[in-house]
């Protein structure tokens, strides 16, 4: 069968639910944790292998392959249009130490469930499409995260990657090198008419609101920081409280004031002090000095920028308050994301055919869409997690909604893949 721009894509074509699951539940024994998890972090032998049964799978449904220098493998279904330009969908094989069965490799199977639902149905689409699983999307043992689509979107430097270090001292391009995946085809940021992600959701509002699909129009952007502050350290007895240089008094209060900034920008403010490293970390002396980050995030430019431009404000009072000197260095930023209109309306059509229950929804976190939509059209499709649940060894997602997320998938390409590219 052949689809052409003057047929609807939306038609009772469905994936394979079963096909799905089982693909899923067999990548996820490699690296299997005790607590029904997966450690399967970048550029391990765990990783190799992941990758080595992803390339099986593609060659068995007749797809060309290819490994771009960053490790980034590309599997293309051809189009009856050789030309025209590719639509394309993936996520990553990696996780965290303690990941889940389902963050990154969904998207990652969901697009070759794609492929295996269109052969099985002698399905040819005008324009081809292609499969990615991005290197390293994580960053846990490489920083930083979504280094693969980074890359190739041109917004991280290759050789500045390839020579970033893991804790033993051993560099990206030296992983590559050791499981046989630093590829010989060039970043090639070639026309991509369209880029796809399906993911859970790693929080809990489409669960919240009964909802099976999250129409993704975008991406919280970021700030963060790293701040220092420097007091006093002094005897915690003999000296009286109006006395002291207390660092740690000072990141209390300046905690406090990063979740009251967060909840002053609703509702997409978000503010979180992650990690406080105390000195000299002794029970009867007052810390002289406290180590801590802030991560500030917001879907609207402005608030974001008035929400770090309050937050250097607290930080000068308190230091002032409290005799401490503060050092507050920008350690990321990212711009808020509005995922293209072609992408989120393709994804949105899909869901309301298939009556999938559904909602516009905003990514708090950071995918690897995030930097494709720098180079391509491109948007997002959500799909629930057991208590929004992720990064956890227990994360969970019911089958019937992995394959509510795989079946919009299916239809918002196809509807991008039968259509002539505007002039």
């Amino acid at each position: 069968m052949t689809l052409t721009e003057t047929q609807s894509p939306v038609t009772a074509l469905r994936t394979d639910r079963e096909r799905l699951w089982r693909s899923l539940m067999d990548l996820a024994r490699l690296g299997a944790t005790p607590k029904g998890g997966v450690n399967r972090q970048a550029l391990t032998e765990l990783d190799r292998q992941a990758r080595d049964l992803f390339i099986e799978w593609c060659h068995a449904e007749g797809c060309t392959v290819r490994i771009d220098a960053i490790g980034n493998i590309f599997a293309r279904r051809p189009g009856l249009d050789p030309d025209a330009p590719v639509v394309m969908t993936g996520s990553h094989l990696d996780s965290q130490p303690t990941g889940g069965k389902f963050d990154g490799s969904y998207g990652v199977l969901a697009g070759l469930e794609v492929i295996r639902t269109l052969n099985y149905h002698d399905i040819r689409t005008r324009a081809p499409i292609e499969v990615v699983a991005w290197t390293n999307e994580e960053g846990c043992r490489f920083p930083p995260c979504m280094m693969g689509s980074g890359v190739f979107a041109g917004q991280l430097e290759l050789e500045a990657m390839l020579a970033q270090t893991d804790a033993e001292g051993v560099t990206a391009g030296e992983a590559l090198d050791a499981i046989g995946y630093r590829g010989s085809n060039e970043i090639d940021k070639y026309h991509i008419k369209a880029f796809f992600e399906c993911h859970i959701e790693q929080g809990p509002i489409l669960e919240d609101t009964d909802n099976a699909v999250g129409v993704v129009v975008g991406a919280l952007g970021q700030k963060w920081f790293d701040l220092t502050l420097t007091g006093l350290e002094a005897h915690a007895g003999p000296t009286p409280m109006s006395l002291r240089r207390d660092a740690m008094l000072g990141a209390a209060e300046i905690t406090q004031a990063v979740n009251r900034i967060a909840n002053d920008h609703p509702p997409h403010g978000r503010g979180t002090v992650g990690v406080l490293q105390l000195h000299p970390g002794s029970r009867n002396v007052i810390p002289g000095q406290v180590r801590m980050t802030v991560d500030l995030r917001h879907f609207e430019p402005k608030a974001l920028v008035a929400m770090a431009e309050e937050l250097h404000q607290v930080v000068e009072e308190t230091s002032q308050r409290h005799g401490l000197s503060a050092e507050l260095k920008p350690t990321a930023d990212f711009a808020p994301e509005h995922f293209a209109d072609r992408c989120v309306d393709a994804v949105r059509r899909a869901a309301e055919a298939l009556e999938c229950s559904h909602m516009d929804i905003v990514s708090g976190a950071g995918h690897d869409a995030i930097f494709m939509s720098r180079v391509a059209p491109a948007g997002m499709i959500f799909v629930p997690c057991e208590n929004g649940i992720s990064h956890n060894e227990i994360e969970n997602a019911d089958p019937s909604d992995l394959h509510d997320g795989c079946n919009v998938l299916l239809h918002a390409m196809l509807e991008q893949a039968i259509t002539v590219e505007e002039e």
